[in-house]
């Protein structure tokens, strides 16, 4: 590896922070104790919003894809009734992104990096979504890679923030949080070529979809980050991965 990226200098100064009643409210949300089931990826974004999350899988050896009723609802089919083939998934690409997600397919297929990216899809009704493709690799028993795991995030729609909420029981967390938390989304900022609010988005959808606190996962994150090293590319697989498993290490 040839390039090394200091990403927490980078990201602490990102300068577009998220409202303290909006991470008060996320430090409540992902607060599950050890005892609480953790909540179902239909909640991934807060109860009563529309599901933005779901899991895909894709064989290398046949490129067979597998998507959960989440991403099925993303790309406008009803839950079940669509066989996902990667015609059908470039058929779904904008037309300005479709070749990008051609060559990382390709890639994927040539030399088993996780199929990962950052794209716009066009849904059945014609609506435009902006989704982040976290993947790592899917192994069998013996540890050989067979494909890609992951997830789509659909990180369209900027944060619902309800400023006339303030979680008054949060705020001393709150501002002890919030550095880690800011300097997460700065992270993700520069590893996705997302914005504030995006970023946030995906920080909170980990919180909650792994049962582990913002503020923990965020300052783990961050912690973690410093260990990867390489050029734009592998940094992005390396990130994938790490911030699929970060959870596991609390």
């Amino acid at each position: 590896m040839d390039q090394s990226v200091d990403v927490p200098d980078v990201a602490h100064g990102s300068g577009d922070e998220t409202p303290p009643e909006v991470i008060a409210k996320a430090l409540v949300d992902a607060d599950v104790d050890e005892a609480e089931t953790v909540r179902p990826i239909e909640e991934v974004l807060g109860a009563g919003r529309p599901q933005s999350a779901g899991s895909f899988r894709f064989w290398l050896a046949d490129q067979r894809w597998e998507w959960s009723d989440e991403v099925a609802l993303i790309h406008g089919y009803a839950a079940g009734s669509v066989q996902p083939t990667t015609e059908l998934l470039l058929a779904h690409k904008h037309p300005e992104d479709r070749q990008q997600v051609a060559n990382t397919i390709a890639r994927s297929v040539e030399t088993g990096e996780p199929f990962c990216s950052r794209h716009r899809i066009i849904d059945t009704e014609g609506q435009v979504h902006h989704v982040l493709v976290v993947g790592d690799h899917m192994v069998d028993d013996d540890g050989t890679v067979i494909g890609t795991a992951g997830y789509y995030v659909d990180i369209t729609n900027a944060l619902e923030e309800d400023r006339r909420q303030t979680l008054n029981g949060a705020l001393p967390e709150l501002y002890s949080a919030r550095a880690g938390i800011e300097q997460a989304k700065g992270v993700l900022m520069l590893i996705y070529g997302i914005n504030a609010d995006q970023a946030f988005r995906v920080l909170t959808w980990r919180s909650q979809e792994t049962g582990v606190k913002l503020r923990a996962l965020a300052n783990q994150l961050v912690a973690e980050v410093t260990t990867l090293d390489g050029p734009m590319v592998e940094l992005r697989t390396q990130f994938d991965h790490l911030l699929l498993t970060v959870h596991e290490r609390l």
